[in-house]
């Protein structure tokens, strides 16, 4: 297993993936248009013939088996730049009545734009028969979350300060979501897979246009609605684990649609972006010991038009040069000599 940019040839795969994301996962949409802008995008964005802060980086992991499309997952370099970008900010306001001697706090939501100007890591998906627990399949997740670090931490040059992840939110067993029904649905004349698909599309003014201007008191919204503030999707559990794990925080924002959080962090205040580190390839004339079952060590290339990433099965000695077995060496696509950034992803923060 390999993550690589994603090419023209990947359009069929690529729709296949959108098809199999599910509601609420916005930023990939079952449009072939779409996807196949987003591709000649992306490969403007790794040739980095656009300005940074227009650039979209999508990677894929790739199946050496069968040459099949595991999973993918994104780096926007800014966002908001084209298209606004909104959030609901949950806040505070307080009440009091000094003849009655009552003080009260109530939740509030605000729409916002605070977020302009920020990178973001997004489209996330591993396909389930990737997710099991046979050895090749051992950690796939982990290394389409981790592998946006290395590259950000590479090319830090080409990011802002601050990076942030939308969470999908919660729906019920029937795919429908209690914080849309209870709020966005008022407002909008349109269901929420239109909704949604809309802003996948990167039509999103229609949202400034229509949202209420003024503070939303959430005592107002339904338990169901309520319940569903800050809470994030089952199946997107391991993902918002991950990003925690990194040091990414929920702040207070949420998504306008169905009320999932959105977590952010400092860039150079990730684990991932500090641990890592460059080494100097050397190659084994023999295939050595088989990788372990749980793999920790994660490389990747150097070079943004050719980039590649993997799991490699030892980290680098204390002259910082670390050994890749032929195997390895062929699926980064490196040769002695080369260099390689480096990540323990198991190593203490």
């Amino acid at each position: 297993m390999r993550i690589r940019p994603i090419a023209e040839g990947d359009l069929d795969e690529l729709q296949a993936l959108a098809r199999e994301t599910g509601v609420g996962f916005t930023s990939l949409p079952d449009d072939r248009d779409f996807l196949a802008d987003k591709i000649a995008a992306t490969m403007d964005a790794f040739a980095e013939c656009r300005p940074a802060d227009r650039r979209n980086y999508f990677f894929v992991l790739e199946d050496e088996a069968n040459g099949a499309l595991a999973g993918c997952c994104a780096i926007e370099g800014q966002v908001g730049r084209e298209v606004p970008f909104y959030h609901y900010r949950l806040g505070t306001l307080a009440h009091s009545s000094v003849q009655l001697d009552l003080h009260r706090t109530i939740d509030t939501l605000f729409l916002s734009s605070d977020h302009t100007g920020d990178a973001e890591v997004a489209s996330l998906f591993l396909r389930p028969q990737y997710r099991g627990r046979e050895r090749r399949h051992e950690r796939n997740g982990a290394l389409l979350s981790q592998v946006r670090w290395l590259f950000m931490a590479e090319f830090r040059d080409r990011f802002p300060d601050k990076v942030i992840a939308e969470m999908r939110g919660v729906f019920d067993e029937r795919g429908k979501s209690p914080f849309w029904e209870c709020l966005g649905s008022h407002f909008f004349p349109l269901d929420f897979d239109e909704a949604d698909q809309l802003t996948g599309l990167g039509q999103k003014s229609f949202i400034g246009e229509l949202m209420p201007k003024f503070p939303i008191y959430t005592p107002f919204l339904s338990e169901a609605a309520r319940a569903c503030i800050g809470q994030v999707h089952e199946q997107t559990r391991p993902a918002l684990a991950m990003l925690k794990k990194e040091g990414l925080r929920w702040e207070g924002y949420i998504d306008i649609f169905d009320g999932g959080p959105t977590v952010e962090a400092y860039v150079d205040d990730v684990r991932a972006v500090r641990a890592s580190r460059a080494a100097r390839v050397e190659i084994a004339r023999d295939e050595g010991p088989p990788p372990p079952e749980r793999p920790r060590w994660l490389a990747a290339t150097t070079d943004m038009a050719s980039f590649r990433a993997a799991w490699v099965s030892c980290g680098p000695d204390a002259e910082g040069i670390v050994t890749l077995s032929e195997a390895e060496a062929c699926r980064l696509e490196v040769a002695a000599g080369d260099t390689l950034r480096i990540l323990d992803t198991e190593e203490t923060p």
